[in-house]
């Protein structure tokens, strides 16, 4: 029993710690990604999103983005965060360094996005995303919180 319990604990500090790994992909990229609740989940994707295209380290916080969006449920919900979020950094030229989600149920989500407009004489880019993309998109509540696996179309 004392080891069950411990390998919990331990599975349940790892969410904490660890927000996302890469996962290797034929022609693409993706992420799994780890959250103690829900809104972390989706929180520690929208990091995982700009931490792969820039260093989020430097970014300022120096202008806010009102984000609502819905969806069929908690995959459909999180592709379309994800395109939400890429949206601005591809259409709006807007590097994310962090998300307060207001509101969030399966079929929707609010929340305030703060980051820097993209200089390039500071902001170094890493990875060109073109898409969040449906392939193998899974969104599960694990034995130490939520999970999700996203492909990214690069």
């Amino acid at each position: 029993m004392a080891l069950k319990k411990r390998v919990k604990s331990f599975a349940a500090h790892r969410t904490e710690i660890m927000k996302y790994r890469i996962i290797e992909h034929t022609a693409d990229f993706g992420i799994h990604v780890y959250g103690r609740d829900i809104n972390r989940l989706f929180a520690n994707a929208a990091h995982a999103l700009f931490d792969l295209i820039t260093d989020v380290r430097i970014l300022e916080g120096t202008v806010e983005n009102r984000i609502q969006i819905s969806g069929d449920d908690w995959p459909d919900l999180m592709v379309n965060w994800l395109r939400e979020l890429l949206c601005l950094w591809t259409v709006e030229d807007r590097l994310v360094r962090d998300v307060d989600i207001t509101n969030l149920s399966e079929y929707s989500l609010r929340a305030i996005a703060t980051g820097d407009p993209y200089d390039q004489n500071r902001h170094s880019i890493k990875e060109e995303i073109k898409a969040v993309t449906y392939h193998q998109i899974d969104v599960y509540q694990g034995l130490s919180g939520w999970e999700a696996r996203v492909i990214f179309d690069v």
